[in-house]
């Protein structure tokens, strides 16, 4: 076989190769985007009687895989994590929790002031968590979302600890369905940002 046939056969086998990596890329369906879903700041906040002329900043919360991402999660075993397929937060896991407080820190208008740590000026405190939970569990036939994080309330300037406190807050789900659960962890943030918001003015009034 000359030259001239073996770079026909090779240019003929490359092409083939080519159109048959394009025609399986067309084989695949695009696959659909999934459901956005928001963590959404608690409705009817009680308006604290008192504004105190402290400010406050929250800080984006620190968490490790697989809490730092958008992926809703649910955790059938001790030892297991699984994800919702379909679906994930509008924002990681953090930000979505950090944003949820500072809405409801503000609604609360005991602070003077309130921010996030992504915004200028300097403040008196600041909130610093940590999230331990941040999914579903499995309890028999119910499905409960639970959240759990570990809180700090700083004075910015020296850096001292006032107070430090663990939350964890369940609650149920009327169903399985992805819409049950994201309700579940709407009332889960709700009681949380109930329970961090006391917890936090207690502090800031015990050191005066």
């Amino acid at each position: 076989m000359n030259n001239t046939a073996v770079k026909t056969i090779r240019a003929a086998s490359t092409a083939l190769l080519i159109s048959g990596i394009m025609t399986g890329c067309t084989v695949f369906p695009t696959p659909e985007a999934p459901r956005v879903m928001d963590f959404p700041v608690p409705q009817g906040v009680q308006k604290s009687s008192v504004s105190r002329p402290q400010s406050l900043r929250v800080d984006t919360p620190f968490a490790s895989e697989p809490f730092n991402s958008t992926r809703i999660l649910a955790k059938p075993e001790p030892w297991e994590f699984q994800v919702y397929g379909g679906v994930r937060w509008r924002d990681t896991v953090p930000v979505i929790l950090r944003d949820m407080l500072v809405g409801a820190f503000r609604a609360n208008a005991n602070f003077r002031d309130v921010t996030m740590d992504t915004g200028p000026g300097n403040t008196g405190l600041s909130l610093a968590t940590e999230i331990t939970a941040f999914h579903t569990v499995n309890q028999g036939a119910n499905t409960r979302a639970t959240i759990a994080i570990y809180g700090q309330l700083i004075d910015t300037r020296s850096r001292k600890t006032l107070c430090s406190e663990r939350f964890i807050v369940s609650t149920p789900a009327e169903d399985t369905s992805i819409d049950a659960v994201v309700q579940a962890f709407g009332g889960a943030g709700k009681r949380l940002a109930g329970e961090v918001i006391t917890w936090a003015n207690a502090c800031e009034m015990n050191q005066n």
